[in-house]
């Protein structure tokens, strides 16, 4: 990928801490907007409502102030263009004006789970009409089919592998931990996770495992040491390089088989099929083909492992034609499930059905306030590594209002084992 697609700037045209110019070539929508006033004036009194709703006090550069004092204080920086962006685009304006410093906060996941545990209220029913003007639905352009999905995935996790390691554990896993306790060190609450789902799959000694999503190899390595065969599938490159150089670290090559390759086009049968946070990728109308392809690839007697963040059913149906912020600048394509969503999939499209599941959405908020916590630390690194600005208040953005969705019981995270019924 290009630097403009990646927010990196080129190292001869940077410095640490050279945070004063934004590229608008990479970054059009931090550009001043063009006013928008009877749209700004719509959204001063939606976020006035808000505020009360929530809880939160809006403060203004002069001294005013509305909403509730006490709570958390969101901070404008720069109102009319605040207001322009958020009565234009909504949601995505919201988040728009934070990367552009229109707004702050000193506490921006409070902020945020403040806001989200009201989320199906912060717009008043007999006002749900206007999301019709401010909420663009899924570009084709980001469709999961075989050309788009790679697209999808090189966007996010082909950034830098240098990136992810300064916020992840050493285990490079980024998905939801499990935590036992609040103080448990982040890498030990890993561990667990994955160790849960090896053995309610039952992979053990000559078991053969398909692994759909790959990451950085930590499931694999983990399987491979309880003596299972694995096949891991990913369709990023520079995960896939990494994944395979800590293999082989491990001198675990001769039982890991790394490829590049899409789901729709695996083969074969294996004793377990395990997929960490994989499924969100993949787009509700690939959701049929991929839970097919699940069952498919599981041999007479097999169990199937799925990690999953979850949403709520009525948010999933509210969102789920909705073009988000999360969408533009984080996981193209990408599209939450319900509960209720997989298992309708699952009556539909397989014979699959449900054993067992476990929910740890608090865990999931525990692991993304480790991982923002490391990431603000890490601001130098990261501005070394060509990130700028712009691209860091993104991440922090991105990670904080992921976080404040698990806290406000927003989303979920479960571990669900499936099985074939025949």
């Amino acid at each position: 990928m290009s630097l403009v697609e990646t927010g990196r700037r080129p190292n001869r045209a940077s410095s640490p801490g050279d945070d004063t110019t934004v590229d608008f070539d990479r970054w059009p929508a931090m550009r001043t907007p063009a006013p928008a006033p009877t749209r700004a004036a719509i959204a001063k009194v939606l976020l006035r409502n808000a505020a009360s709703r929530t809880g939160i006090e809006v403060v203004f550069p002069d001294g005013k102030r509305f909403g509730r004092s006490g709570g958390p204080i969101l901070e404008l920086v720069r109102p009319a263009q605040f207001f322009d962006r958020l009565g234009r685009d909504g949601k995505i304006g919201f988040g728009e004006a934070y990367m552009a410093g229109d707004w702050k906060t000193q506490d921006l996941a409070g902020l945020l789970s403040a806001m989200a545990a009201r989320m199906r209220t912060l717009i008043p029913p007999r006002l749900q009409w206007i999301r019709r003007f401010y909420e663009p639905t899924l570009p084709p352009e980001e469709d999961n089919n075989p050309s788009g999905s790679v697209r999808n995935i090189q966007r996010h996790y082909d950034l830098s592998n240098d990136l992810f390691a300064l916020f992840l554990d050493p285990s490079m896993t980024y998905s939801s931990a499990l935590y036992d306790r609040p103080d448990e060190p982040l890498a030990d609450a890993q561990a667990r996770k994955i160790e849960r789902l090896l053995d309610e799959t039952r992979v053990g000694p000559g078991v053969r495992v398909l692994e759909i999503g790959t990451g950085w190899g930590e499931l694999a390595i983990r399987a491979a040491r309880r003596g299972a065969k694995v096949t891991s599938l990913t369709l990023s490159v520079e995960q896939a390089t990494l994944a395979r150089k800590r293999i082989a670290e491990e001198g675990l090559s001769h039982s890991v088989d790394v490829k590049v390759e899409d789901y729709r086009s695996s083969t074969g049968a294996y004793d377990a099929v395990v997929s960490v946070e994989m499924v969100e990728a993949v787009g509700e109308r690939w959701w049929p083909t991929y839970f097919s392809t699940l069952e498919a690839r599981l041999a007479p007697g097999g169990r199937i492992g799925l990690q999953t963040i979850l949403m709520r059913h009525e948010g999933f149906v509210a969102a789920r034609n909705s073009w988000t912020w999360i969408h533009k600048y984080i996981f193209p394509g990408g599209m939450i499930p319900s509960m209720e969503s997989i298992e309708g999939v699952l009556r539909s499209s397989t014979r699959l059905r449900v054993l067992q599941r476990h929910h740890f959405g608090n865990s999931y908020a525990e692991t993304l306030a480790a991982w923002r916590e490391k990431f603000v630390a890490e601001e130098q690194a990261v501005d070394r590594l060509g990130f700028d600005r712009t691209f860091r208040r993104m991440w922090e953005f991105y990670l904080a209002y992921s976080e404040a969705g698990f806290r406000s019981g927003y989303l979920d995270v479960a571990q669900i084992v499936m099985a074939s019924s025949t």
